[in-house]
């Protein structure tokens, strides 16, 4: 049976049991034969998410603050507990139903009210695809520069903020993401395969490199590190924002997981991708920002500062390419993914996997990222602002699946829209839900936004993550039967 008739066969079948509005191809459950994705692939999501270049940016801004490399090597060692623990519950959500997120919010918000965590997750990813595609393609012009430098009389106008070259850039590498996507997460399984081993091996090879050039000495700090209380405070906070900069990939996990072969695949692939992984991320950032900082006393601000120093005109473009592929990997991993499955949940009956890429994609260039990336007020308040409503609606959710579930879910009942099903709640939204979520929120974005919180503005997502939960735990229904039925009767391939 090709895939189209899979696709039809599964959508005929079901139709009296499911609502068109709420089920189609690619928000159905997968079938748990044949499902694909095993320790690597999992370990391929963190092996290229951990190491993009916001993240090394991120650590290696930790090291300009003052951190030493012990306290960057706790922090990190700190976060990635965390994450390990959190990523691995809410994956195990993903294996269990083989729903996406959108579907997944569902159990708690109610058929309805799913769209409001699937539209805010989306937002987020739209605007950071954007941007993450403009941080590529800005590696990607000064390459060609270097290559050509003919080139750079293109690299002097500017069209809406970006310059000929700029724009040229951009639509490339925008438009190499969207044939990717349009293959479906097949295509994204394997492109993974290919872009983690190529990241590791280059950025290891890069702090080797630098390693070198400082003749095996690096600086464990900068003149005046932190120390005492004030550096403790500095690991927790740099440990509570590693754990926010995820604060996407654990709310919609399950976008992959719903794929794994097994429990024990999410596990192993999440402990060498997440713990192991990050540790080997932290000791290069420590190389890469302690050797430049001996050779000459500054410290940089992204991986791109040292390939551009590179002497070999072959080795400069190897590297850059492979900063590229990074990139690549993952906007298509964290911003790609989650806004298609949001898209499609809010128009079923007009969108699939690969329109919803398109569209998602559109949105991405038209909201001009490099104007977005350029301008402090709208990264941190509206996507700031916009980010820490994620702990909130993480926190709803794992306390309904986890703590009043038990992990019990009736699948087909995800997908249907009679007023006696088990997800209709009120008119389709969960009151309770929303009753725990609008507060946390509230106060999550005033602890992330006001300046008189800054303090604590690094913990907005778990004040909002844990308020969220208790207040769910104590407002939910408990006097309502919880089934346990899996998708099976009405599932699809999974790819």
């Amino acid at each position: 049976m090709t895939a189209l008739e899979d696709r039809r066969s599964a959508t005929e079948t079901d139709a009296t049991a499911t609502s068109s509005g709420l089920y189609t191809y690619d928000l159905a459950p997968t079938k748990r034969e044949g499902r694909r994705w095993g320790a690597y692939n999992v370990f391929t999501l963190w092996a290229n998410d951990v190491h993009s270049l916001g993240n090394y940016a991120f650590a290696i801004g930790l090291f300009a603050l003052g951190l030493n490399v012990w306290g960057i090597l706790a922090a990190f060692t700190l976060a990635s507990v965390l994450l390990f623990l959190l990523l691995t519950l809410s994956g195990f959500m993903g294996h269990k139903t083989g729903v996406p997120f959108p579907v997944m919010s569902r159990i708690a918000f109610g058929i309805k009210g799913a769209k409001i965590p699937a539209a805010v997750r989306g937002a987020v990813a739209i605007a950071w695809f954007g941007i993450q595609t403009y941080l590529a393609s800005a590696v990607l012009s000064t390459l060609l520069v270097a290559m050509f430098p003919g080139l750079a009389r293109l690299d002097t106008n500017s069209l809406l903020g970006q310059s000929t070259l700029g724009w040229i850039t951009f639509l490339v590498l925008w438009a190499v993401q969207v044939v990717i996507v349009s293959y479906g997460m097949q295509m994204i399984r394997r492109y993974m395969a290919f872009a983690a081993p190529t990241t590791l091996l280059t950025m290891c090879a890069l702090a080797v490199w630098m390693f070198v050039r400082a003749d095996g000495s690096i600086s464990l700090s900068v003149d005046a590190p932190l120390t005492g209380g004030a550096m403790w405070l500095q690991v927790l906070q740099a440990a509570a924002l590693w754990v926010v900069i995820y604060g996407t990939f654990v709310l919609n996990f399950c976008d992959f997981t719903r794929s794994a072969r097994s429990r024990g695949s999410i596990v192993r692939g999440n402990v060498i991708g997440i713990p192991v992984n990050m540790l080997f991320f932290a000791v290069i950032v420590a190389v890469l920002s302690g050797a430049q900082f001996s050779l000459d006393g500054h410290v940089i601000t992204s991986p791109t500062d040292i390939v551009r120093t590179v002497p070999n005109m072959f080795l400069l473009a190897v590297a850059s390419l492979a900063l590229i592929a990074l990139t690549v990997a993952v906007n298509l991993l964290a911003n790609f993914v989650a806004p298609i499955y949001a898209l499609v949940n809010l128009f079923p009956r007009r969108l699939d996997f690969r329109r919803a890429g398109l569209v998602s994609a559109v949105l991405g260039l038209v909201i001009t990222p490099w104007n977005l990336y350029n301008s402090p007020v709208v990264v941190n308040y509206f996507l700031g602002g916009l980010g820490a409503l994620l702990g909130p609606l993480f926190g709803v959710i794992m306390a309904d699946y986890w703590l009043l579930r038990k992990s019990r879910v009736n699948v087909p009942a995800l997908y249907t829209e009679d007023a006696g099903a088990e997800y209709h709640y009120r008119r389709g939204y969960n009151p309770r839900a929303v009753a725990a979520f609008v507060p946390s929120a509230a106060i999550a974005v005033v602890v992330a936004l006001v300046p008189w919180f800054h303090a604590a503005a690094g913990f907005s997502w778990f004040v909002g993550a844990i308020l969220a939960a208790a207040l769910y735990a104590v407002v939910a229904d408990r006097s309502s039967p919880i089934r346990d039925v899996d998708g099976e009767a009405i599932a699809v391939a999974a790819e």
